[in-house]
């Protein structure tokens, strides 16, 4: 194959040597082929054409998006095209949330509408809380909000008018509204304690705190450090481009179906240890690990693959995740309020060794965002269990975001990829008698 630079078209000319052939197919945007101009090449005309065989998508772009661009060698992510450094340390949360569905960040007028009608529908139907009552006390909380969320679709079967500009925004804002209530529900059941309802002159984050730890009708006014560590914590978690749950959203979506059904499918996807759950098990390996002076053994099992190096490398990022550097200087403040939480030095000490040691410098095996963010949360009071939770409340804003720009996308089918078959040829049915 030639991509013809020196010839100033901008095509890509492929030779197929099982017939002599050449093809010339248009590259778009920059680097990339449309799949389907593969389909010309054929040994004959009754054959199906060429595809590409891409397990987990490794290689294969299947959107146009304008939400979230990364640069995973030289570390870098943007919303809409704002550094997510700058946005962690000048914005809010529903800011943020704002400016990944509208595209733009919003005047004040327009945040203050926003941050109004996100504020005034955070209660749930109160059968929502019958429903959490049926599930046992030491049901997982993650399973309990994918259940809470695809029962709210039934709720609101207006939902279902996908292509309704209007009633899809209702959807949003009763979503990003709704995350936080189902989830503080769902930590109160865990722990037999009655629910805390919304209080709305609180901000996003305090709210949530709210109705998680106040006991009583006694007052709760959160520790503004640690509203707004979340608040960041938020920030960084809205969005990441097509990762598994986000690929699910939009699959899901492609059918038509109503978000609330759309967003049980994205947390189911991460809901998986491998996605969502990645925080809680550096928790659990940092905790395993006991004490700065066993590093050095559990090291030499990552080295002989005998032990797994959670919270570190990345599927995207080749360098230091930008989101990770943000936390690790959160978690600073953090401990500052709640004290250091003992974890801490085993998980500097791993760092040291992780940035230094050239068996993980080569493997690009740098601190992704999972590594540090347990930490804060178990620091704040949060269960492992709620870790994933914690994780879907502020990326519904980005599924939601890529659910509507999937809508909007004239180029965008009810998804259907293909299979490469691997089966058995076309055999005659036989009598269990003669079977064997």
């Amino acid at each position: 194959m030639s991509d013809n630079r020196s010839s100033g078209k901008n095509t890509l000319s492929i030779r197929d040597n099982r017939t002599g052939r050449e093809y010339e197919v248009n590259i778009l945007d920059g680097d990339v082929i449309h799949a389907m101009d593969l389909r010309q090449i054929k040994v004959d005309e009754t054959d199906f054409g060429m595809m590409t065989y891409d397990p987990a998508y490794t290689n294969t772009a299947s959107t146009r998006s304008a939400i979230t661009f990364i640069d995973g060698d030289e570390g870098i992510l943007r919303y809409r095209g704002y550094p997510i450094e700058q946005l962690a340390e000048r914005s809010s949360h529903l800011e943020v949330a704002y400016l990944l569905l509208k595209g733009e960040l919003p005047t004040q007028s327009q945040l203050d509408g926003f941050v109004h009608d996100v504020t005034f529908h955070t209660y749930v139907h109160e059968n929502i809380t019958e429903l959490l009552e049926g599930f046992r006390y030491d049901a997982h909380a993650m399973g309990m909000m994918i259940s809470g969320i695809s029962a709210l679709s039934t709720f609101y079967p207006e939902a279902k008018n996908v292509h309704d500009p209007d009633s899809r925004w209702q959807q949003v804002v009763r979503i990003i509204a709704k995350m936080p209530t189902l989830a503080a529900y769902a930590y109160r059941h865990h722990r037999g304690l009655p629910y805390n309802y919304p209080e709305n002159e609180l901000s996003y984050t305090a709210n949530f705190l709210n109705m998680l730890f106040r006991v009583g009708t006694r007052k709760y006014q959160p520790n503004p450090v640690l509203e707004r560590a979340l608040d960041i914590l938020f920030i960084l978690h809205a969005d990441h481009e097509q990762n598994c749950s986000a690929t699910a959203m939009r699959v899901i979506g492609s059918a038509d179906s109503d978000p609330y059904s759309a967003m049980a499918g994205a947390m189911g996807a991460l809901y998986g240890p491998l996605h969502g759950g990645a925080n809680e098990a550096v928790l659990r390996m940092l905790t395993r690990i006991g004490t700065v002076d066993n590093i050095p053994a559990f090291m030499e099992g990552v080295k002989r693959r005998e032990e797994r190096l959670m919270g570190f490398g990345h599927r995207v990022y080749k360098a230091y995740d930008p989101r990770a550097s943000i936390i690790k200087r959160t978690a600073d403040e953090v401990f500052q309020v709640t004290g250091r939480n003992p974890l801490l030095d085993i998980a500097l000490e791993l760092e040291r060794i992780a940035l230094n040691e050239d068996f993980f410098v080569e493997r690009n095996l740098y601190p992704n965002v999972d590594f540090y963010s347990g930490l804060i949360y178990q620091a704040m009071g949060f269960p492992v269990e709620m870790f994933p939770v914690l994780f879907a409340i502020p990326r519904a804003v980005g599924w939601l975001a890529q659910w509507e720009e999937m809508l909007e996308d004239s180029e965008q089918k009810i998804a259907r990829p293909r299979q490469v078959y691997t089966g058995a040829a076309e055999r005659d049915f036989v009598s269990i008698e003669n079977r064997g």
